[in-house]
């Protein structure tokens, strides 16, 4: 039997203390022999490595655990960063907006700000390029890789090999939606921890990083049943202290982080199917065959029932005022029958009065939206800007109901599923079944609560063409505009490729809201769901022509040495110019199907 000691690296220097080894006992190496060979190896802390082969002490294992307590509990803070906490505090109004209101809310076209002036800058229509506002969504990725680098790139985490991955799996998770914000980062070097990284990686280093170490973890965590009673129940113990992303509270299994790193794996193999088609395909059912999210229970995220708030929309959109349903939105649910136009979304919440007909549309009439782009006006009250009169969603839904802050939703994995079948691939199943089960799950309210959803379901699978619906904007701010959905919701194995494509990005789109950054990225890579054109593209850097949606988010540097990296680093690697027209790598302006 070999022995491995694992020693603390460079810790040795600073402490007599950790120099008390932490020790394993590898099984292998039976050759009946009668002497014992001995090995020392020296770990210094590797992020991609984990050794969940080598077997644990009860003594090893303890010195780590109280050791890297205060890593630990940066990890809390680094799972509520990745949904809109700071500071060690759970998602709240003011992060979450800077992260996603006031970018991928509106670059999805969920929302639109119905005012330009916060007292941190202006935002006068959607693409407005802001120093004040332009990096925000970024800060979640800053704030959770630097919660969690120095746990993950500690030597000593190795002898908790689950608890390492588990970690690293919330990094993957925000590293991946870091990646499609804006593209190129600093990858490599965040992943070492440095103080001043200044090399940017492209978009395929960073994706295929990220998936080596996706399976990486779920090696690990599918190695868990086979190690010692008395060290499982130490890592679940550890898991119930500083894991708070399950749905079930507590949750100590390892299945359901197991599906949830698969699950992110099949997301990120659609994400470059027009770019590297094989590739995709043969992580798409690697992922499968793994195992991913297949139901409510697998699911992780932030879910305000098990720490009693409330979604950090609530207060942004309905007590400060700060966003208004887009037009966009409003215009494919009506199109659609949607349930949300029943129950979940409201008519405007004042008279509106034509500002050239003086014409009134009465308070309580219709659901109307802000079309994306709008220069909108001042004021958060009905009193100084008529825009905070347009529809809101209904906090007794959102807020009451407990609507989670989800990583990656059930019914996304479905509809991923769906889109693989329709490719040919082998998803375990036929594309209606996931389609169907997709919308079935896609509701917004916390699973645990009671929901009017499912009683409009029966009906709007059954539709098979759209609702012929105008568009018009109370303040007659431009002409009506015809929706430019064309398709129904009822699954036909009839239609062409390209339809059943669109009706499954359609309802995906709809199953993301408000998970805007994934919503955007899906309206990049395939241009569904039919949007109307945004207006006045030209508040932003130039680069859009007219009606276009942005790529990507600018980094807009505001220091020269920032600036400096960017031009040396970051252009290269981003393969185009730093502006919003310029495409990501996985998005190729090429047909959806070859």
């Amino acid at each position: 039997m070999k022995k491995y000691i694992i020693l603390a690296g460079s810790l040795l220097l600073a402490s007599a203390t950790m120099q008390s080894c932490l020790d394993y006992d590898d099984p292998g190496d039976e050759r009946g022999e009668n002497t014992v060979q001995t090995e020392t190896t020296v770990y210094t802390g590797d992020v991609n490595n984990i050794p969940y082969h080598l077997q644990p002490t009860p003594e090893g294992v303890q010195a780590a655990i109280d050791t890297l307590g205060i890593y630990l509990k940066q990890s809390i803070t680094a799972q509520y960063c990745m949904r809109g906490g700071k500071d060690g505090g759970a998602p709240a109004s003011h992060a979450y907006q800077r992260q996603y209101s006031l970018g991928p809310d509106l670059y999805a076209q969920y929302f639109t700000v119905p005012h330009k002036d916060f007292m941190y800058g202006t935002l006068t229509s959607t693409y407005n390029i802001s120093a004040e506002f332009n990096n925000d969504p970024l800060g979640s990725y800053t704030m959770t890789k630097n919660a969690l680098m120095p746990l993950l790139n500690h030597p000593l985490v190795d002898s908790i090999p689950e608890i390492k991955a588990i970690n690293l799996l919330y990094y993957c998770i925000s590293a991946q939606e870091q990646a499609d914000l804006s593209g190129p980062y600093t990858y490599l070097e965040d992943k070492q921890n440095s103080e001043e990284p200044y090399v940017y990686n492209d978009l395929k280093t960073i994706y295929y990083g990220i998936v080596e170490n996706l399976d990486t973890i779920t090696a690990c965590l599918n190695n868990f049943e086979q190690r010692p009673e008395w060290y499982k129940q130490k890592i679940q113990s550890l898991m119930k202290s500083y894991c708070k992303t399950t749905f079930i509270k507590d949750d100590t299994s390892m299945s359901s982080y197991i599906k949830l790193a698969n699950s992110l794996k099949l997301r990120m193999a659609m994400h470059i199917v027009k770019v590297e088609p094989t590739t995709a395909q043969r992580w798409a059912e690697e992922a499968v065959a793994g195992g991913v999210i297949n139901s409510k229970n697998d699911q992780h995220g932030q879910f305000p029932a098990n720490y009693g708030a409330t979604h950090p929309l609530v207060e942004i959109a309905n007590t400060w005022g700060d966003l208004r349903l887009c037009a966009s939105f409003e215009s494919l649910l009506m199109s659609l029958d949607h349930p949300y136009t029943k129950y979940l979304f409201l008519p405007n919440g004042y008279d509106i009065t034509n500002r050239s007909t003086g014409e009134v549309t009465p308070a309580g009439t219709r659901i109307c939206g802000i079309r994306s782009g709008t220069l909108v006006g001042d004021g958060q009250t009905y009193a100084l800007n008529k825009y905070q009169a347009y529809s809101t969603f209904d906090n007794a839904v959102v807020a009451a109901k407990s609507c989670p802050l989800y990583f990656i939703k059930w019914s996304e994995v479905e509809f991923l599923r769906a889109e693989g079948a329709i490719r040919g691939w082998n998803m375990g199943g036929d594309a209606k079944k996931f389609y169907e089960t997709g919308i079935r799950n896609a509701y917004l309210e916390d699973p645990n609560q009671s929901t009017q959803y499912s009683k409009y379901i029966k009906s709007y699978l059954a539709q098979k063409d759209p609702v012929n619906y105008v568009s018009e904007d109370p303040l007659g701010d431009g002409e009506p505009w015809e929706s430019v959905t064309k398709i129904g919701v009822e699954w036909n194995e009839n239609d062409d490729n390209e339809t059943k494509l669109e009706k499954i990005i359609t309802q995906k789109y709809i199953a993301l809201f408000p998970l805007s950054t994934e919503a955007w990225t899906e309206l990049r890579r395939t241009g569904y769901p039919k949007l109307f054109p945004v207006l006045n593209t030209e508040d932003g850097d130039g680069s859009l022509e007219s009606g276009e949606i942005i790529r990507r988010i600018p980094w807009v540097p505001t220091d020269p040495i920032t600036a400096g990296i960017i031009e040396a680093s970051g252009i290269p690697a981003l393969d185009g110019p730093d502006e919003q027209a310029t495409r990501l790598w996985w998005d190729v302006d090429i047909p959806n199907f070859q």
